[in-house]
């Protein structure tokens, strides 16, 4: 587990039924850190980094309409305001976009900064509690209220370093259900437009890195990938959206959640949702390369079949059945 330091941790209250008026009850001071405050921000955060379904992106260039960006640069920028009022500004901004959203729930918010060797962030995640069942001293049988952390949907990081770096993708949130996500990426301020074919090429990168990753070569190799162009086919020609729970399930059937966890990768960054671009998932079954001199194009399944060898040790690419009109084009320079 990676070692998250707390540097500021307190936990506010957001009253809200669906349907009903939002309000806030705000803590009144940041909470000491001990060993129960770092086990919840350690579970936390490996909870979000294995969590199917994020979007990523960052601040809307337009930030009138947003009280995130102007809060961060106050905080994190200007050093204006303290942790304290930073967390206060931004439950007055949740309330009033929960409010907006019908189907908003309330719970518990947890706003906390942590660093760790691979990034320094903001987080904030909105939790709901449940009643569980305990034992007393006297063995009895009694109820529980205790934080669900099981079913966290609602939370989002900010990634203070790529931020303050002018990076383009150092806001993420967890898309959640529809409208909710909706509301919680607009308290986060964040734009999370991306485009099909840039996605798509991502996910095609990380299914070539997962077959390196894990030595898979030869037709286990072209099995494989053959049927992530399937899959991904179907979806581009339906207009049917990318689940990376569904692909790793479709792709790598013998351990889906080794491929899902692979295609999770924060370095990927890969935004669930989208339709995949036809175009982009022809690598999956063909090889394009071009040197200064030529150009070429074949199948993977070529270097199975014999109609493409390459010996490395003389460092050349063989090409076999070479068609007629080629073979005369080649006679006649």
């Amino acid at each position: 587990m990676t070692q998250n330091t707390i540097e500021h941790l307190i936990v506010h209250q957001l009253h809200k039924e669906p349907n009903g008026p939002a309000r806030v009850a705000l803590g009144a001071a940041p909470l000491a850190v001990n060993a129960a405050s770092q086990r919840l921000i350690d579970h936390l955060c490996e909870l979000y980094g294995t969590r199917n379904g994020k979007g990523f992106g960052k601040f809307e260039a337009d930030d009138a309409g947003y009280a995130m960006p102007q809060l961060i640069r106050r905080y994190a920028g200007e050093q204006s305001i303290d942790f304290l009022t930073l967390s206060q500004q931004m439950m007055a901004e949740l309330q009033t976009r929960a409010e907006a959203e019908p189907l908003a729930s309330g719970g518990y918010v947890l706003i906390a900064q942590v660093s760790n060797p691979a990034m320094q962030f903001l987080f904030v995640a909105l939790i709901s509690e449940v009643i569980g069942t305990a034992m007393t001293d006297d063995m009895n049988v009694a109820d529980s209220i205790h934080l669900d952390m099981d079913h966290l949907r609602v939370a989002g990081r900010i990634d203070l370093g790529s931020w303050q770096a002018g990076g383009e993708r150092y806001v993420s949130f967890l898309r959640g259900r529809g409208d909710v996500a909706a509301y919680f990426k607009l308290f986060l301020g964040c734009n999370d437009v991306h485009t099909p074919l840039k996605e798509t090429q991502k996910l095609v990168k990380g299914l070539e890195a997962f077959a390196n990753e894990q030595s898979i070569g030869g037709n286990e190799r072209d099995q494989l990938f053959q049927r992530a162009h399937s899959y991904l086919d179907a979806l581009g020609d339906g207009q049917g959206e990318v689940d990376l729970a569904s692909v790793a399930e479709q792709v790598f059937p013998e351990a889906p959640a080794q491929l899902q966890t692979a295609l999770q990768s924060e370095d990927l960054g890969i935004n669930d949702g989208f339709v995949p671009d036809r175009r982009a998932i022809k690598p999956l079954m063909r090889f394009k390369a071009n040197g200064p001199q030529w150009k070429l194009e074949f199948d993977r399944a070529s270097l199975r079949s014999g109609a493409v060898i390459y010996d490395k040790h003389s460092d050349t690419l063989v090409l076999s059945n070479i068609p007629d009109d080629l073979k005369k084009a080649l006679l006649s320079q």
